[in-house]
C-alpha cells in the first residue's frame, strides 16, 4: 500500500515537508503491518506518516485516511532528489 500526499506525490521518509507552514521531515511510513515498527500505527489506524517538525508540533501522526485530503501539509522535496541535484553541480 502506498500513501500519497494531495499533490498524488507518493510519501517516503526523509521528504522534506511544511506542515502548517513549517518545515518538517517525514519520520516513518508505517505501511506494513508486519514490521514491528510500523504495526503500531498500522494496525488501529490503517497505516500513516510521522512527521518530525520540533519548532511548533514536535511530532504529528497523520493517518492514512487522512492523509490525501491534509491541507496543512504539503511535500516540498525528496532527499534523493535533493541528492541527484548536487551530484549534478559537483560535476560542472
Amino acid at each position: 500500500m502506498a500513501l500519497a500526499y494531495r499533490s498524488g506525490v507518493e510519501a517516503k521518509q526523509g521528504d522534506r515537508v511544511r506542515l502548517h507552514g513549517e518545515p518538517g521531515v517525514v519520520e516513518l511510513v508505517a505501511t506494513d503491518e508486519a514490521n514491528p515498527d510500523e504495526s503500531w500505527y498500522v494496525t488501529p489506524y490503517g497505516g500513516g506518516v510521522m512527521i518530525a517538525e520540533p519548532k511548533v508540533f514536535g511530532r504529528l501522526f497523520i493517518s492514512a485516511n487522512e492523509l490525501s485530503t491534509y491541507e496543512d501539509l504539503e511535500f516540498v522535496s525528496r532527499v534523493e532528489d535533493e541528492n541527484q541535484e548536487s551530484s549534478r553541480e559537483d560535476q560542472t
